[in-house]
């Protein structure tokens, strides 16, 4: 067997978790983070990530004492420094460490893929995969704890098969399987670490051992006195509690999406008309005009539901219009976006230089995955014009393969500059003393701005503001 790092303590129960992307990484060092009454590490941690140039990235990072993502959480920052100095965590790209593990925690990624006419497809095969790796090496009556967010009936339908068909090869008993599923709701972002530790869970389980297990766990992880667990019935309820959770979300940011076109047409402020409607309680959730909706969980989460109720459970005519519908507006967004922009510039973007601030999915977080700001530049960059991107946490863009300024450029020489993420770092510019070229369009899609600046912007001569939703 491979051998466990010297620091970890031999009475220890070890906890692996599988994944150490933007989710598995603050989930370790979480878990490393829960301590007994005296003060003391209750689990030795070791994450596991794929064996590619990726994953051996993140796990040296973790073993130097480093965070593997650029964020600004001071919490989650001490956190790392306390694990790295109590040497309890500890990352690797082997797979054969999950023969250690007293509870396996899943935070491995489950994409929505797409045909060629752009119809969304079920594709499980890199899911069942990592689980039949679990269930191979895994010792009977390790609790595997699903935080990846699923389709519907994953976890009795997909996962359970899997463990059950590797326990047998070695025969292990099937009523040492235990599954719970707990889906995540972490939060990149100043508030990272708290997200996980300090917000409220819901969990279930295949039957009431595997939930008992999970509560305790997560009762050692999370501040359960000050944000109590919920417990369901059935681990379809849970991860439907989360599809459901999510598409609630999308299709009110596309609702809101046709009243923002609206208000531009007839001269009116929605942000202004949102916030007096908020003063309702009933209604202070109320979403508000925007870019458009990026990251990993609302641009493709709306989808399970309707792929589950096809794939898994084989119910051929179960519809999900609004989801569907609310997932197509709300990519269509940053389009909304590049047309006023385009036809400021008298319909054609030709040779026009765009500074866009911001490349990440949301303010304060290095994560690009589905940016929304990459759907805006692939088509400006289509259009004929030349982009040139600026974000503070992020330096080189994956997705589009293009490096990023950190610092914000002088403002000279671009004919449009186009806020589209909410850093903080932008509510410091002082537009009264920046030099802009001579009929510059400034345009901000997100909000970004604050009231201040805007004005400082409406009064400098020879430059035109834009917004959306205003």
């Amino acid at each position: 067997m491979k051998k466990l790092p010297k620091k970890f303590v031999k009475d220890r129960k070890t906890v692996c978790v599988q994944g150490l992307g933007f989710v598995g990484a603050a989930m370790a060092l979480a878990i490393a983070s829960a301590k007994d009454k005296a003060g003391v590490p209750l689990y030795n941690v070791i994450g596991i990530d794929v064996p590619n140039e990726a994953g051996y990235r993140k796990a040296l990072s973790i073993n130097e004492g480093i965070f593997p993502f650029e964020n600004n959480d001071k919490k989650l920052e001490l956190a790392q420094n306390e694990a790295y100095q109590n040497g309890n965590l500890w990352a690797t790209t082997e797979s054969e460490y999950f023969v250690y593990a007293d509870i396996v925690v899943v935070d491995i990624n489950l994409d929505v893929k797409y045909s060629d006419e752009n119809e969304p497809l079920l594709d499980l095969d890199l899911f069942k995969n990592a689980m039949h790796t679990v269930g191979h090496y895994i010792k009977g009556g390790t609790l595997v704890v699903v935080e990846t967010t699923v389709p519907p009936g994953t976890c009795e339908k997909v996962i359970y098969p899997i463990l059950k068909e590797e326990f047998n090869k070695r025969n292990i008993s099937d009523s040492e399987i235990l599954i719970a599923h707990s889906y995540e709701r972490v939060m990149p972002g100043e508030n990272y670490f708290d997200s996980i530790v300090n917000f409220w869970r819901v969990y279930s389980g295949i039957n009431k051992l595997s939930a008992d297990k999970c509560e305790e766990f997560l009762g050692n992880v999370i501040s359960t006195d000050r944000y109590p667990l919920t417990r369901l019935a059935k681990t379809t309820a849970t991860e439907i509690a989360k599809v459901l959770e999510n598409s609630y979300r999308a299709t009110t940011i596309a609702f809101i999406e046709e009243w923002g076109r609206f208000s531009e047409a007839v001269g009116v402020d929605l942000f202004e008309v949102i916030d007096a409607i908020r003063m309702r309680p009933t209604h202070s959730n109320m979403r508000q005009p925007g870019f458009g909706v990026g990251g990993y969980c609302l641009t493709k989460d709306p989808y399970f539901a309707p792929l589950a109720a096809k794939d898994i459970f084989g119910f051929e005519n179960m519809n999900f219009p609004f989801s569907t519908m609310a997932v197509q507006v709300n990519n269509a967004m940053p389009i909304v976006s590049l047309d006023k922009i385009t036809n400021f510039f008298g319909g054609s973007l030709q040779g026009k230089r765009i500074l866009v601030l911001g490349v990440s999915y949301r303010q304060d977080v290095g994560d690009t995955r589905y940016s929304p700001t990459e759907i805006f530049v692939k088509e400006a960059q289509r259009r004929g014009a030349q982009i040139i991107c600026q974000d503070p946490l992020v330096e080189h863009w994956v997705e589009l393969n293009m490096d990023v300024l950190h610092n914000i450029p002088d403002f000279t020489g671009y004919d449009a500059i186009v806020f589209t993420v909410q850093h903080k770092q932008y509510l410091d510019i002082n537009f009264k003393e920046s030099i802009f070229t001579r009929n510059t369009l400034i345009f901000d899609a997100n909000c970004v701005l604050s009231k201040t600046q805007r004005k400082d912007i409406e009064q400098l001569t020879d430059i035109t503001f834009a917004s959306i939703g205003r």
